[in-house]
């Protein structure tokens, strides 16, 4: 599946390991949150980044220990119907800071990659490579908002002020 990072089609350093594959000696794993949670304290201290797969019926506050050490988040969209992973992606970003990669997956579809965006996600696992290449196009499309989120990118009402500051406008 190909990988869209920093809007641009990257390698995937993570290896995606079952509940019961045998871990690797060293080497970017990505586990589902089962494991995880079962086994934190050994995949941590191993060689290598630990992510984790959180599915979005799982409340994320179980996860919220443990994200200082967690290189990624990998936020589950199981039908594009099924929006849970957005408010994961929010609560992670905005309430508890975190600033590693949240990847979206599963049933990720073109015209959502905006709201994902906007919802803080920085990766995305797509089905297809025309996908990728699409959302490329559609990350470069979209510079400017009105609504803050936590994205980190700055409004159209707060980047008219930064304008209007620095020109010693209202000063």
């Amino acid at each position: 599946m190909p990988l869209v990072n920093g809007g641009k089609i990257a390698d995937d350093s993570f290896a995606k390991l079952a509940v019961d594959t045998p871990l690797p000696e060293g080497g970017d794993i990505l586990v589902p949150a089962e494991r995880f949670l079962g086994e934190a304290d050994a995949l941590l201290k191993r060689t290598g980044k630990v992510g984790v797969i959180w599915p979005n019926n799982r409340d994320i506050g179980e996860l919220v220990p443990y994200l200082g050490k967690i290189a990624v988040v990998a936020l589950v969209f199981p039908t594009f119907r099924d929006g849970r992973a957005y408010s994961q992606a929010r609560l992670l970003r905005e309430r508890y800071n975190y600033r590693g990669e949240l990847r979206a997956t599963g049933q990720i579809l073109r015209d959502q990659f905006v709201f994902m965006l906007r919802a803080g996600f920085d990766s995305f696992e797509v089905k297809k490579q025309a996908d990728a290449e699409a959302f490329m196009q559609t990350a470069k499309r979209y510079s400017v908002f009105y609504q803050p989120t936590g994205d980190g990118r700055i409004t159209a009402l707060h980047r008219r002020m930064q304008l209007r500051h620095s020109e010693g406008v209202g000063t």
